[in-house]
């Protein structure tokens, strides 16, 4: 137990010895004082003040269970209206504290620690004036799509507890609903109705959830999986779990659906095919203040769509010269050639079950082939392990083309990078490699799991995500493979390209629904024409695009900053920069908004021409 009480103080930032040695006043000081005498006790405060009021964050980090508390297992997050309120309120409270600490009173970490809060809290006046504009409900993260992949891939079943909270959870997804419906009937009052395509594509989701038997239901099916590997549960009490999940899943889980699929059948009749923001009340202003939080730079809509477009001139310009080296007819043009290549069959495994059970193999032997081969770029290493699975079936047909899932902090579950195989011709083999640069190693996985294991910083510095830094990251993960000749062979650099290209046309397309008015339909049209990718992926990620605005921008702006800053570190330092060294400074810091992680590399190209 002492293992355990200590793994709880070092995670809330109060070391034991301290603790001890001051007492209980000391931390009652440290918990309720405006200014706490450490200010990393303060940060850690703020952080575990509010997600201890989130049950789901708590489930997805597992640190209490190290200390033998579960109880938030078993329960959701309240999303009531009036929760908002106070979480609003808090965060004015928490600036409020932040201004108590001077910069000249914090050291460098310290101060690397304020800005990521300061960025985090952002506007608080423009979140309260946007709380509402967005979807609740749709198509790709909605509420009826997040229950059952939590449920599915982050609470744990290991004893009768656990299984005992995965009850308690289904018996309260009713309630669960009836919160978020307040906030969703305020949006209608609003105006903020979802398009009528993401009405009819949530409504689809919805249904074909409920039209199973219980016993199929992913929550039953994924439930029953757990049981049979918890070997502390008996026969029969396994029997009587899956007895009581059945009869949630008819008598609450069903008829919440079923609540939500009435409302939004009647809610259709007040949509219409408008896909951009530019439609909400001060839409402008809203689509702005995404772009600034989701790039952190202070770039206009109008330079974002530039940028792309020159961008895509430039990635497809490298393209035709490969074609050209393959002896391909560069007269047909870009999307002509793209096109043909897609539809060769030899890039595509067979359109089974064991087709794509060996995607999945081919993936896993990816990781561990470049996991081996790092050493020429990287010093660190994360400790946490990664493993290769397939989107839930249940949500494939709208889910994105693979995405990541991080590891929690316990270390007990690994990361998880979920490959969706709905479509084979989504999954070229020549684009493979590239896909598992960006969602393993040496990307997402990499960055993330490291950050998660962070030591010497306060605990918001290891979870705190900022989309540019994350996925730029990632993007400049599959640039970092190509460098180090794990995409040698031409069609590999074909797919690397396209890939680079894909989230360049993001800038054009992202800006062109929300600032432009594109409708749906053309911006499908111009990703189409520009990337070569499969139709169905092109869909999700247009309607991908217009539930999240802005958020698809941080891939390439990331990407070319985090370039930028190596060149100029490169420049800078002569035979002086190692690009280990530049990697250390820019993962062991985690994750930060691009405007402090140039400073940051500017501190240590001094520091190192200093040295």
């Amino acid at each position: 137990m002492a293992g355990k009480v200590k793994k709880f103080f070092k995670w809330t930032g109060i070391t034991l010895g301290v603790a001890i040695v001051l007492g209980g006043s000391f931390v009652y000081h440290e918990w309720n004082a405006d200014k706490p005498f450490f200010v990393n006790n303060f940060y850690d405060r703020a952080f575990l003040k509010l997600i201890l009021e989130n049950p789901e964050a708590l489930t997805a980090m597992g640190f209490l269970e190290q200390i033998g508390i579960d109880g938030h297992n078993a329960d959701w997050s309240d999303d009531t209206l009036a929760a908002g309120d106070r979480r609003f309120e808090y965060m004015q409270d928490v600036m409020a504290s932040m201004a108590l600490y001077s910069d000249e009173e914090l050291d460098e970490q310290e101060l690397i620690t304020k800005k990521i809060v300061m960025e985090l809290l952002g506007d608080p006046e423009q979140d309260l004036k946007f709380r509402f504009h967005n979807y609740p409900v749709n198509q790709l993260f909605g509420l009826q799509n997040q229950i059952p992949r939590f449920l599915d891939s982050l609470h744990q079943v290991k004893d009768t507890d656990d299984a005992e909270h995965y009850i308690s959870r289904l018996s309260k997804i009713d309630t669960k609903f009836e919160q978020n419906m307040e906030g969703i009937l305020k949006r209608e009052e609003l105006g903020i109705i979802p398009p009528t395509f993401v009405i009819d594509k949530s409504l689809e989701i919805m249904q074909d959830f409920v039209d199973q038997p219980a016993e199929e239901n992913v929550l039953y099916v994924s439930f029953k999986e757990k049981l049979e590997k918890a070997e502390d549960i008996s026969e029969e009490d396994r029997t009587s779990f899956l007895h009581q999940a059945a009869d949630e899943i008819n008598n609450t889980v069903y008829p919440a659906y079923q609540s939500y699929i009435d409302y939004f059948t009647g809610l259709r009749a007040k949509s219409n095919n408008d896909a951009g923001v530019w439609k909400f009340p001060d839409g402008e202003e809203y689509y702005n203040y995404q772009l600034r939080n989701y790039t952190t730079t202070n770039m206009t809509a109008d330079e974002i769509h530039a940028i792309g477009l020159t961008e895509v001139d430039r990635i497809q310009a490298e393209m035709l010269e490969i074609f050209d080296s393959e002896g391909y007819d560069t007269s047909l043009g870009f999307t002509a050639l793209i096109n043909a290549l897609a539809e060769e069959e030899r890039f595509y495994y067979p359109d089974t079950d064991e087709g794509r059970a060996q995607i999945l193999e081919d993936y896993r032997a990816i990781i561990e082939e470049i996991e081996a081969g790092l050493d020429e770029a990287f010093n660190i290493r994360p400790k946490a392990d990664v493993v290769v699975k397939r989107v839930p079936e249940f949500s494939e047909k709208t889910a994105p083309g693979a995405y990541y899932q991080r590891p929690d902090m316990s270390g007990n579950r690994p990361g998880v990078f979920f490959a969706n195989l709905y479509d084979i011709k989504a999954t070229p083999k020549y684009g493979m490699r590239t896909l598992a640069y960006h969602e393993a190693v040496p990307g997402h996985h990499f960055q993330i799991a490291i950050q998660n294991e962070l030591e010497d910083v306060p605990v918001l510095r290891t979870q705190a995500g900022f989309t540019p830094y994350a996925e730029g990251w990632a993007l400049y993960s599959e640039r970092v493979a190509w460098e180090l000749g794990f995409q040698d062979d031409p069609y590999d650099n074909i797919g690397r390209l396209q890939a680079e290209l894909f989230r360049a046309v993001r800038l054009v397309v992202d800006t062109g629904i929300h600032a432009q008015r594109w409708t749906r339909e053309e911006a499908i049209t111009y990703m189409l024409d520009n990337t070569g990718m499969a139709e169905t992926d092109i869909v999700s990620e247009i309607e991908r695009y217009i539930v999240m605005p802005g958020q698809a921008t941080a891939y390439k702006v990331g990407m070319m900053e985090l370039l930028r800053l190596r060149d100029e570190a490169r420049e800078a330092l002569g035979d002086k920069f190692d690009v280990r060294d530049f990697h250390d400074v820019v993962l062991k810091n985690g994750s930060v908004p691009l405007y402090l992680l140039r400073e940051i590399i500017m501190d240590y190209i001094e520091d190192k021409k200093a040295s």
